[in-house]
């Protein structure tokens, strides 16, 4: 059965709005995929602040930022097809939205009307990915393992480095997944701090210098004595770490520098977490590591420094696959629910049972 179906993100990086059409083909319980069109919409600056702080809105604006988002992401849909020629094409829309609230454990709330974007495009549109899987006593998070478990099979670890690090691993029998730390989030707030939208291939953080006692402080905070599942919102990279950095008199370069290897240290962290805990034995395995921070070459050469006395090599991707990797694992989603397939696995998230996630806006003219 072939599907073509467009995937949405909105990472907390805010960097902008990833549209990939995509087929996907399954053959007896084998997924093949292929990325055909692809674009991010860069946000304006209205729209970058209006998401930003979301929590500080009171209800009635809520509702009203989720609508009218809604109505945008529908309308960067309708330009992408435009502008792609790919009108009659598309068979369904996944919308992950932009995450406002992540409480593991209590609720995940996530902009972007599902009933607008239908309203907009007319088309069918999955939306509210991580609802069940919360109501079901799971982190709602991550929720990417299932399409690197369908579409990557060949790969055991991942790595995204998103507005938050998080890792997978592929156990066969079992999967695990977690989110790591806060990655491009922070790392983006310190560069804006010298006038960049981000620190290009890490040029400032290679030219700074690791100061130890901040290191110390970082890898001391509690998220990370924790035991996997576990999951972040965007709130502790605001909230905790990034005032926690500025508490130090240190020049941009140096809390960058000392950011990444907080980053790279996080991950070697997690991956020792899974091999203790699954007892793995690894030997000439490579990591695959997509997201944003997959470009900044100095935080891909620490991580792999950390990685070395775990004989794990890095692997990054073509760009497509680098930069809408997500993108398309919601397009999998979709179709997973449109076929009343499981699509959240409980092993990652630690809910009761694994679920048939999303809900389902027909949106036919």
């Amino acid at each position: 059965m072939v599907y073509h179906v467009i995937g949405v993100m909105s990472g907390s990086s805010l960097d902008g709005l990833d549209i990939a059409f995509v087929e996907l083909e399954e053959q007896g319980g084998s997924w093949q995929h292929k990325i055909l069109e692809a674009a991010c919409f860069a946000y304006q600056d209205s729209w970058e602040e209006r998401l930003m702080n979301p929590a500080g809105l009171g209800a009635i604006d809520y509702v009203k930022l989720h609508t009218e988002y809604g109505h945008y992401i529908g309308e960067a849909i309708n330009q992408f097809i435009n502008d792609k020629g790919l009108a009659y094409r598309v068979g369904l829309i996944t919308s992950h939205g932009h995450t406002a609230f992540h409480f593991p454990g209590s609720f995940s709330s996530q902009l972007g009307d599902g009933a607008a974007i239908a309203a907009e495009t007319g088309l069918p549109v999955v939306s509210d990915l991580r609802c069940m899987d919360v109501a079901l006593g799971g982190q709602g998070a991550p929720i990417v393992p299932i399409g690197e478990k369908l579409l990557f099979a060949k790969h055991r670890f991942f790595l995204n480095l998103g507005g938050i690090a998080n890792v997978s691993f592929n156990g066969g029998t079992y999967y695990d997944a977690f989110d790591l730390c806060p990655a491009n989030k922070v790392l983006n707030l310190l560069s804006e701090l010298r006038g960049k939208k981000f620190d290009e291939h890490g040029e400032m953080a290679s030219v700074g210098r690791i100061h130890e006692i901040l290191l110390d402080q970082l890898q001391a905070l509690e998220y990370y004595q924790a035991a996997f599942p576990k999951s972040l919102g965007n709130e502790f990279g605001t909230d905790v770490v990034f005032p926690m950095m500025m508490n130090f008199a240190l020049s941009i370069e140096d809390k960058l520098a000392t950011y990444v290897e907080h980053i790279a240290m996080q991950v070697a962290h997690g991956i020792s977490q899974i091999i203790a805990r699954r007892s793995i034995v690894i030997s000439n395995e490579k990591i695959m590591i997509t997201g944003g921070g997959a470009f900044n070459r100095y935080l891909i050469s620490r991580i792999e420094a950390q990685l070395k006395p775990y004989s794990l090599e890095v692997e990054v991707p073509d760009q497509a696959t680098v930069m809408y990797k997500e993108a398309l694992i919601m397009a999998l989603f979709g179709v997973l629910r449109w076929r009343e397939e499981e699509n959240v696995m409980s092993s990652v998230t630690g809910a009761s049972r694994g679920s048939v996630s999303g809900a389902l806006w027909m949106g036919g003219e």
